[in-house]
């Protein structure tokens, strides 16, 4: 993965942290907004479920220069996801849904340059956690 796409993924995420309670709930909103057949696969407090998120994305994020590392996680993800039943159509939503809470929490900040970058993380982390499933 290019450097400049890791460098736009990390320095916007940095500003999504402060934040990360609203993304979080911006995020499942958007995503049962799009599919609310998906709202069956959490059954936990939200708000526990939003801090577990926001954690494995930032350990994603944080983790993209050093790709050797994360893929194991990330198999490991997909095959839980695959236990809980997620679906590889329903990583699309994920994915759209995650694209729009991004465009919502950071305004003006994200731009086709950091949109792009997002979308191709994005890409990677879910064929490395489908492929696993």
């Amino acid at each position: 993965m290019e450097n400049k796409i890791i460098q736009n993924v990390q320095n916007s995420f940095q500003s999504v942290l402060p934040i990360s309670a609203q993304a979080a709930a911006i995020f499942y909103s958007k995503l049962f907004e799009k599919d609310p057949s998906l709202q069956p696969l959490f059954k936990g407090d939200m708000k526990e479920q939003g801090k577990k998120l926001m954690m494995m994305l930032s350990m994603a994020v944080n983790s993209l220069t050093n790709m050797q590392s994360l893929v194991p996680v990330l198999e490991n993800l997909g095959k839980r996801h695959l236990a809980y039943g997620v679906s590889d159509e329903m990583y699309d939503t994920v994915g759209t849904a995650l694209i729009e809470t991004l465009e919502t929490g950071l305004g003006e900040s994200f731009t086709e340059d950091i949109k792009s970058s997002w979308v191709a993380v994005y890409t990677q982390i879910a064929s490395i956690m489908k492929n696993a499933a």
